[in-house]
């Protein structure tokens, strides 16, 4: 039986289904990753000398605020316009056929939710999503255009930053009690999508999965952390694979 059938019917016959995603699931809407092939920063330091992961820092943005809105308005217009492609097409669709399909998302583009995604942890938190360092103003963009640079409260004229996690800072509680609440029940499938998996909160997941026996699946162009534990490895990219399983799915219906 082709491999995608096989995936197709697993799927048709789970209640609950996790979809681990990363950068890699957003390449094929255009958007570049920081570091990496194709990434804007690759083997290079930023205009000011510093790293990406120096500029975009919890520290950088406290003391040197200028410096980390330089760069994120850079990747900000890099990334603009980007629409959800057909893996986050797919994933939202797997909701009419699937009880419960959550998603465990490392990106801060939004893509999953533009797409249609109901359950959405995004551990990382939302690009557009902006916060007063002082104060508790908050807002939400569609772009960054038109933002000052560095923008500033228009209540008490402090910091602005996005609501995400810089480099060197803690996750969030709010999406850690997240992702525990989704694994108070097992999962019957886990996906690993584009995702590199370097961080022990993105394996741990995995790992979970295989200690249960559950069916998992990796979706990635290259080997990770975690491509000698899962159960299924598809090297080829987000939107092709998942549009593959898609038509097996219809076909298995």
């Amino acid at each position: 039986m082709n491999l995608y059938h096989t995936i197709a019917r697993l799927l048709l016959q789970s209640d609950r289904v996790l979809f681990i995603t990363g950068a890699g699931i957003s390449a094929d809407s255009g958007l570049p990753t920081y570091r990496g092939l194709g990434g804007l920063y690759e083997d290079a330091m930023t205009d000011d000398g510093y790293s990406i992961e120096e500029a975009l820092s919890g520290s950088m943005m406290a003391q040197h605020p200028e410096i980390s809105w330089k760069y994120l308005l850079q990747i900000e217009r890099n990334c603009r316009g980007a629409e959800p492609n057909l893996a986050h097409q797919v994933i939202a669709e797997l909701q009419r056929a699937i009880p419960e399909v959550v998603v465990y998302t490392q990106n801060v583009d939004g893509l999953h939710l533009a797409a249609g995604s109901r359950q959405v942890i995004a551990i990382h938190g939302d690009l557009h999503h902006l916060r007063c360092t002082r104060c508790r103003y908050r807002t939400q963009v569609e772009t960054y255009a038109g933002l000052a640079d560095p923008p500033v409260c228009p209540r008490c004229f402090s910091n602005i930053r996005p609501d995400v996690v810089l480099f060197g800072e803690a996750l969030p509680e709010s999406g850690i009690a997240a992702l525990e609440n989704a694994f108070a029940r097992p999962f019957d499938m886990v996906f690993s999508i584009g995702t590199s998996s370097l961080f022990p909160y993105i394996v741990q997941p995995v790992l979970w999965a295989k200690e249960e026996g559950t069916p998992t699946v990796e979706i990635n162009p290259r080997e990770t952390s975690v491509s000698h534990i899962v159960d299924v490895q598809i090297r080829t990219g987000a939107a092709e694979a998942m549009g593959r399983i898609w038509h097996a799915l219809l076909a298995e219906q």
